[in-house]
């Protein structure tokens, strides 16, 4: 009696160990489903409690105590209990491979995840002061060109870019079959909007540095305003380029390359290489296109003040670092916080 009795508290024991067995191996096999996936571009030092970075504070204020290592990431990936997860992408348009890496991880179901990619930018004077935030309605690709020496361009040209395909710098671009395409992305209007709707009146940091350096610019009544957030458009190139004649080309390439419904507010040098890996992703099904948010904040001028050479102008310190740091994560946090609170909306239909 005695040993039946053992064998069958065994069997019974058995039984209790595999199915906790089977069940955490179940648990373990379903898929990692992101709410809102912050995508920052680099970090310098640690990830809190030093010298920010753009990723610092979203780490901090969010509580992405999480970590997890992602293969193709150089940085782990962090996150929180809420569903916020943290990314840093890397720098230049090269940032696109790791956000490939990420969505090609087989542990991730990312096609109901939100993407908001924020950082830093040198901001359109004629736009916007340091600080301030734009909310992108487009992303414009200004890497992929023909170019000469400006120093060698013709009298009547303004720059030496041309687009591939194109005899003139302000004819309207005749991308040729072989050409890489697209050369611009337009975000989800209704995404966009509801974006700066919800943000468009947040107070913004300023700093001493940065209301002493855009007092220079006398020229630009635009420059001289406290930061504020707008709708202003991304235009990213892996060269970092300053200069009025250089502005000159970003904003005429925005235009051309939107049909005239696209300003140029900040120029950097990864969105266009995000945009185009979340594209990719999308169409493998991996990911929403149609839910992806860029946030970009001025860091500093993209053009000198009058009196000052683009030369010595883009070797400054920035003086709206901090400022910038801090829109990020203040215009952009209430647009996370809101799809994470109303998960159940927004799984289902982007606002």
């Amino acid at each position: 009696m005695f040993a039946a009795s053992c064998r069958g508290v065994k069997s019974l024991l058995f039984f209790l160990l595999a199915a906790g067995w089977t069940a955490a191996t179940t648990r373990a096999a379903e898929p990692i489903r992101p709410k809102v996936i912050v995508v920052a571009t680099f970090e310098v030092g640690a990830d809190a409690g030093d010298k920010p970075g753009e990723f610092q504070f979203w780490v901090e204020r969010e509580h992405l105590d999480g970590s997890l290592v992602v293969p193709g990431l150089d940085h782990p990936v962090r996150f929180n209990s809420s569903g916020v997860y943290g990314v840093v992408s890397g720098t230049t348009v090269r940032a696109g491979n790791q956000l490939m890496a990420l969505g090609l991880d087989p542990r991730f179901d990312l096609s109901k995840s939100y993407w908001l990619i924020n950082g830093i930018a040198g901001v359109n004077p004629n736009l916007a002061s340091e600080g301030s935030a734009a909310w992108a309605r487009h992303v414009i690709d200004g890497d992929i060109a023909y170019e000469i020496d400006s120093r060698e361009a013709p009298a009547d040209w303004p720059y030496g870019i041309m687009a591939i395909g194109n005899k003139n710098p302000l004819e309207k671009p005749k991308i040729p079959d072989w050409a890489p395409k697209p050369m611009s992305w337009t975000l989800n209007p209704a995404l966009v909007a509801w974006a700066f709707a919800l943000t468009k009146d947040t107070p913004l940091a300023d700093s001493p540095e940065a209301q002493a350096h855009r007092a220079l610019y006398t020229t630009f009544p635009s420059a001289l305003r406290p930061p504020t957030v707008l709708l202003g458009d991304s235009f990213g190139s892996c060269r970092y380029w300053h200069g009025a004649r250089m502005q000159k080309w970003a904003d005429d390439w925005t235009e051309l390359y939107t049909n005239g419904a696209g300003r140029c507010a900040m120029t950097n040098m990864e969105d266009h290489g995000l945009a185009a890996a979340l594209t990719r992703l999308t169409t493998m099904g991996r990911v929403d296109f149609q839910r992806v948010l860029i946030l970009r904040t001025g860091s500093n001028f993209s053009e000198p003040p009058a009196g000052q050479s683009a030369a010595a102008s883009m070797v400054e310190e920035y003086a709206g670092m901090l400022p910038a740091l801090e829109a990020a994560h203040r215009v952009g946090s209430p647009v996370v916080h809101e799809l994470v609170k109303n998960w159940a909306r927004y799984e289902a239909k982007t606002p």
